[in-house]
């Protein structure tokens, strides 16, 4: 039966392609499209500008179509954020590991917003990026920081990155694509 399993999937890609839809949230400067754009062309440009408010994004990878709201990490915009998670097929929360100081306020931005009963079950990814600095955090640390293993009630992973060097995209990538819940 694995055979003629492997024949139809790959049948089935040849003509039907999947839809995700991904909310790209964290504060400001953590690398949200930078990641964005190693994702969609492998590129990386230092000179990126802060989004205001959001962009959305259309990335196709192999038979997977992504749609991506990158949203704003600015103070002003994060009330914005429970709006444009609801109901996606995964929240991908972006940190800057190598900024230290604002690892408490990235915490306390992401539990607020996990308690959020629109957004109960929704998997989350959180990146821990800007690894090719020597400040940055290790992933045990990250997850300890950000208190990752309290949350409970839907699938939580965790990377970390450099989307300079693109180290780990794909891992993103794949896990994304992987643990995605899909539409109702």
């Amino acid at each position: 039966m694995g055979l003629w399993d492997s024949i139809f999937d790959w049948l089935r890609s040849l003509f039907y392609k999947q839809e995700m839809e991904l909310s790209l949230i964290g504060l400001q400067n953590a690398g949200k499209t930078s990641l964005l754009n190693a994702i969609a062309t492998g590129g990386y440009s230092e000179d990126m500008i802060p989004t205001v408010g959001f962009n959305m994004r259309k990335v196709t990878k192999g038979n997977v179509i992504i749609k991506v709201w990158d949203l704003g990490g600015q103070q002003r915009f994060r009330t914005m954020w429970e709006r444009y998670c609801r109901g996606v097929s995964a929240i991908l929360y972006v940190v800057d590991a190598a900024d230290r100081d604002s690892v408490p306020i990235s915490r306390s931005e992401l539990h607020s917003l996990l308690t959020k009963p629109s957004l109960t079950g929704i998997p989350l990814l959180v990146v821990g990026n800007k690894i090719d600095r020597s400040e940055a955090l290790s992933e045990q640390s990250l997850v300890g920081q950000l208190d990752l293993k309290s949350i409970t009630g839907r699938e939580v992973g965790c990377y970390m990155i450099s989307c300079k060097d693109s180290v780990n995209i794909d891992l993103v990538i794949d896990w994304l694509i992987k643990h995605s819940k899909t539409p109702n």
